[in-house]
């Protein structure tokens, strides 16, 4: 079980925006939502062929304290690595702590 003192890491939460190039299309650029206090810790890792070349990979479990509206269409930014969130689960169903499955890509 995580408790305030595990929140121990400074994430960024960010969502993409699209924002239009002028020319009929768009740009996307990821836009912070909030700086959270979380506990991180690795899951796991692996490695596969992303675009004919080997890429590395790692999962993360990211928890923080409950806060509406995260989904895995946004993303954690942690300095200069970057964690997609991949599923967010309510632990307890409580509305308490939020637990989010991340992996982070080596791309």
């Amino acid at each position: 079980m995580t408790g305030p003192g595990d929140l121990r890491h400074r994430l960024v939460l960010e969502e993409a925006q699209r924002v239009s190039d002028g020319a009929g299309g768009f740009t996307e650029d990821w836009v912070t939502v909030a700086t959270v206090w979380a506990a991180l810790e690795l899951s796991g890792g692996g490695e596969g062929v992303e675009a004919g070349r080997l890429a590395g990979r790692m999962t993360h479990g990211v928890t923080l304290r409950y806060r509406a509206g995260v989904t895995p269409a946004m993303r954690f930014r942690h300095g200069a690595r970057v964690l997609h969130i991949l599923a967010v689960i309510d632990e307890g169903a409580r509305r308490q702590w939020l637990r989010c499955l991340c992996e982070e890509r080596d791309l």
